[in-house]
């Protein structure tokens, strides 16, 4: 890159056309001001210059390469000193006295006035004041700036003048400084207008910038996602639109995911809850041998299926009607599918039915079995024995139902998100285990192999000491007895200590952060619903409502 000193001495101030100038300027009169600008002349100024968006800001800070930037300037120049020298020529002919133009580049940025010299602006031809300096054509010096005053010879520009004055002391000094106090978004959109490169600023300024940047656009991202978890989507349109039972999908939609819309949204989401801890309690219970046993009494004999698993049917029944009830009055069915929490609650009701048609299966092939009793018993023990497997992790994952109060807990919901958040520190932490358990299981294996009725007689099998070990659980089921493997349980408990201790700060603080902003939204979001009146004040209206319908006040007597 040439240095400033030099592109200074190379470049100099170029005249408009002198015809054109002097017919503008006998046109002007007496008009105390004249503004010579196109219609629509930031359209015109932004089409030079491409304007800052969240897709091309990029632009404005990635560095150039030095090789090229000097070409262009030296074609630019080359181009400049021709197309000056023909104006001059052309000038000669036509007009012998031309006006004496200023060398000073003047320019009112929000109603500030700036001057600024055209060989400092010229130094940089690629931004905006510098093509407006180093520009033959007055069309295109127009379209560069907002308005233009013929007399003071003044350019105007409808920008921030706080981000100018950092601009005005870039051409003087070279150097484009950036404060704190300044948006980054909005700083970067100005940069962007003007054509300055972030790319100019020091080192230690521009560090601390695109902190601040990042810092503000993530938690931008963050406010978007956790204010569309706080509140369900509105969807207005959507409901309108539809054909098919609008008005009626839309009560619905309100019934099943805003519970604080209506006393009704209330009550189902308190059932559901309640299922919720019902069907979990049951599904525990119904594991206990003697609750197994205990058979409900009927007509017809006694009921080979518990009490517990009628219960749990019946939570699984109302779970199913639930499930169908979001998925009829939801307005995007992409949206709907894509939830987390639709997922869980068709994994919380998914199993059962899988179940249930397996043992149907079971049962139809032992009704109709071929062949011979004995092969047919052992066909049976071996199909029995695969479906077994398969029914056991099928009630395995029913209790994943349990994550259906995600729906109706903000912690839960703040717990997952943080997950979601710091899914690389949490990462980087099972990163760590792994390295850990592998090192110290390994060099315990190395010490301890040789010792007469020793547990650790491989790698694997010292897995899990490690693992405790590092936890800082330490069951005691298996321990080294030689000095040196007690030096590597030392280095493997502290070096478990000191892991456990690290994420687990970065860890609460987003966490409580996440569950503070969540449950502002969603308190913003209730207050919204259902104004400023609480439940209580509601339900005792609602009474008195009632109560007023049921007993009506006599008509009060005419005298006559």
């Amino acid at each position: 890159m040439l240095k400033q000193s030099e592109r200074r001495r190379s470049w100099g101030h170029r005249t408009w056309n002198t015809t054109e100038s002097v017919d503008e300027s006998q046109a002007a009169g007496s008009q105390h001001r004249r503004s010579i600008c196109s219609v629509g002349g930031r359209s015109g100024s932004q089409a030079s210059i491409p304007p800052w968006t969240e897709g091309n800001y990029n632009y404005y800070i990635e560095e150039d390469e030095d090789g090229e930037e000097e070409e262009q300037w030296k074609d630019d120049l080359a181009e400049g000193e021709q197309q000056a020298g023909e104006d001059t020529t052309d000038q000669g002919e036509s007009h012998t006295d031309a006006p004496v133009v200023s060398s000073t580049l003047n320019v009112n940025v929000g109603g500030h006035s700036y001057h600024l010299d055209y060989t400092e602006v010229a130094c940089y031809p690629k931004t905006r004041l510098g093509r407006l300096a180093t520009s033959t054509s007055r069309s295109r010096q127009l379209g560069l700036c907002d308005d233009y005053e013929a007399q003071t010879d003044e350019y105007f520009f409808d920008r921030d003048p706080e981000v100018f004055q950092l601009i005005y002391n870039f051409y003087a000094s070279g150097v484009l400084l950036v404060r704190d106090e300044l948006c980054p978004r909005s700083f970067l959109e100005e940069l962007g207008y003007w054509g300055v490169r972030l790319k100019y600023t020091p080192r230690c300024c521009r560090i601390c910038f695109e902190e601040r940047r990042d810092e503000l656009s993530e938690q931008l991202k963050i406010q978007r996602e956790l204010r569309a978890q706080a509140q369900a989507e509105e969807a207005e349109e959507l409901f309108q639109d539809m054909r098919f039972y609008g008005p009626q999908r839309r009560r619905l939609w309100n019934l099943m995911e805003k519970p604080f819309s209506s006393v009704a949204a209330k009550a189902i989401g308190v059932a559901s809850s309640l299922f919720v801890l019902i069907s979990v309690v049951a599904l525990a219970l119904n594991t206990v041998e003697e609750m197994q046993h205990q058979a409900g009494q009927g007509a017809g004999g006694g009921d080979p299926r518990p009490f517990l698993e009628h219960v749990e049917m019946l939570c699984m029944a109302f779970f199913t009607l639930e499930f169908l009830l979001r998925l009829a009055s939801t307005p995007d069915l992409r949206r709907f599918v894509r939830s987390a929490l639709n997922l869980v609650d068709l994994v919380a009701i998914l199993p059962l039915y899988l179940q249930l048609l397996l043992e149907c299966f079971t049962a139809e092939d032992q009704l109709h079995g071929k062949g011979s009793p004995r092969e047919h018993d052992l066909e049976t023990v071996g199909r029995v024995g695969k479906v077994g497997q398969v029914l056991r992790v099928m009630r395995l994952m029913r209790i994943f139902r349990i994550l259906k109060l995600a729906r109706h807990s903000t912690g839960l919901r703040a717990f997952g998100f943080t997950l979601c958040q710091c899914y690389q520190q949490v990462g980087c932490l099972l990163l760590f285990i792994t390295m850990g358990i592998f090192t110290f299981s390994a060099a315990v294996y190395s010490v301890e192999h040789d010792v007469r009725g020793t547990n650790f007689t491989s790698i694997p099998q010292a897995w899990w000491w490690a693992a405790v070990s590092i936890s800082t659980v330490g069951y005691g089921d298996m321990y080294p007895e030689t000095h040196l493997g007690r030096l590597f349980a030392f280095l493997c408990i502290a070096f478990g200590i000191i892991l456990n201790g690290m994420p687990i700060s970065i860890l609460y603080n987003k966490f409580s952060d996440y569950y503070s902003k969540l449950k502002a939204y969603e308190y913003t979001a209730i207050r919204r619903e259902r104004g400023n009146v609480e439940f209580l004040q509601r339900a005792r209206k609602k009474m008195a409502e009632c109560l007023a319908r049921s007993n009506p006040q006599p008509a009060p007597r005419q005298n006559h």
